[in-house]
């Protein structure tokens, strides 16, 4: 690994993301729990999370231009500094008012933290090696995604809840100063060209040519992965909320082994992705990314049929290295079909999808599970990957290797002079 990553920044990206992975673990973990605590309802869960997307698609609109003035490092340690206060302050804010607004700011520190993150790895990793780059980190997100749950579990076990909320913002903090460490990245008063792998002509950092300039076509290009990140965004958010409860309400699951359910959905994206990844370099993302869809729609179905805690536990897990897979796979395609100059405004669309997702999916989903049943939610989420699976096959050639096309962007420079 260290022979095919030798940029110490790509290393510091992991870093930093591992613990906003812990953090993100131990606060999703006990979200639903703390809500309905506190007494709110499935509806008022929803319209949280329905704030918290609203905050990604906030920020997702003008992150491309924050990065190229401020930088990806200056706008990463900022984003992390400003989840550490939003994470920190939720569980002491009584109304459902101060809540949103925790909730609002907390997406879009979190957009610029993942936007930044992505925009460093897909600028220095090199065209051969982008989705075992991509699956790398998310292999660091989801190692903290299985670490903080299992935290969260033994810290409410001795202290009040509230506790683990501030163990989340006090990671941020680190994480933060983890970041500080990179080398200055594309900015209006640096070198464009800083960023970039040795050897990249300048010209991936320059204007972009009038041809990919419009946002339209490069949406088009890369609607397969604006679609994956679409489903996996309602797909989670809606979960992290409703699943506790389904176990909880309808399956009779105790409250403190709901906790695990997140752990074990990391768990699996943790020993799959990377695997995933290196199939997607070898043999083409998109096909793998329809396959893992295909796969996922099956085990999701099945949720609904099983009975016994520790089935659902490993069909879950199976879930996580299937569906939660795609996502790394998703953000790699992207970066073959796109120009380096195009990345952080790619990135950008590609977190206002998959905001919408985030937005759209938890009320929906509370209104299924309110007024319909908690198997109904459960299987329209199966549909969803279905859906996209049908997606993908119709639009195959979306992805370069499905063309015969070497992996990687295109640009001016590897056409050559």
């Amino acid at each position: 690994m260290l022979s095919r990553i030798r940029d110490k920044n790509i290393w510091l990206v992991y870093a930093s993301i591992f613990l906003v992975g812990i953090a993100y673990g131990l606060s999703i973990a006990l979200l639903a729990l703390f809500l309905d605590a506190h007494g709110f309802d499935k509806t008022a869960m929803g319209g949280l999370a329905a704030v918290f997307a609203s905050g990604i698609c906030a920020l997702s609109l003008p992150i491309g231009w924050i990065l190229r003035r401020v930088s990806a490092k200056r706008t990463l340690v900022g984003a992390l500094l400003g989840y550490s206060v939003c994470v920190t302050i939720f569980p002491y804010l009584g109304s459902f008012l101060g809540l949103a607004i925790a909730r609002f700011f907390d997406g879009a520190f979190s957009v610029g933290v993942w936007v930044s993150c992505e925009t460093v790895l897909l600028a220095r990793a090199d065209k051969m090696n982008k989705a075992f780059v991509t699956s790398l980190y998310a292999m660091s997100l989801a190692i903290g995604y299985v670490i903080g749950p299992l935290l969260s579990k033994g810290i409410v076990a001795v202290f009040p809840m509230h506790t683990a909320f501030v163990c989340a913002g006090v990671l941020a903090l680190v994480a933060a100063l983890v970041a500080s460490r990179l080398d200055g990245g594309i900015g209006a008063h640096e070198d464009p060209t800083s960023a970039l792998p040795p050897g990249t002509s300048p010209h991936a950092a320059g204007e972009p040519p009038a041809d990919t300039a419009k946002k339209p076509a490069l949406a088009w290009r890369t609607k397969t992965s604006l679609f994956a990140t679409f489903a996996y965004g309602y797909f989670q958010s809606s979960a992290v909320l409703f699943l506790p409860l389904y176990l909880m309400k309808d399956r009779g699951v105790a409250e403190k082994d709901t906790i695990l359910i997140t752990a074990f959905f990391a768990l699996g994206m943790l020993l799959f992705s990377n695997y995933a990844g290196k199939l997607g370099d070898r043999h083409g993302h998109l096909k793998v990314m329809r396959n893992l869809s295909a796969a996922g729609f099956l085990m999701v179905a099945s949720f609904v049929l099983q009975t016994k805690f520790s089935l659902m536990c490993l069909t879950v897990f199976g879930v996580g290295a299937t569906l939660a897979s795609i996502s790394p796979v998703s953000l790699a395609l992207q970066g073959a079909i796109t120009e380096k100059h195009e990345i952080a405004r790619a990135n950008a669309v590609y977190n206002v999808f998959y905001a919408a997702g985030m937005l759209v999916g938890p009320p929906i989903s509370g209104l299924v599970f309110d007024h319909v049943s908690g198997r109904a939610m459960i299987l329209h989420f199966s549909l969803l990957w279905l859906a996209f699976a049908i997606f993908g096959t119709v639009f195959a050639k979306d992805d370069p290797a499905a063309r015969g096309a070497p992996p990687g962007p295109r640009t001016a420079a590897d056409l050559g002079p």
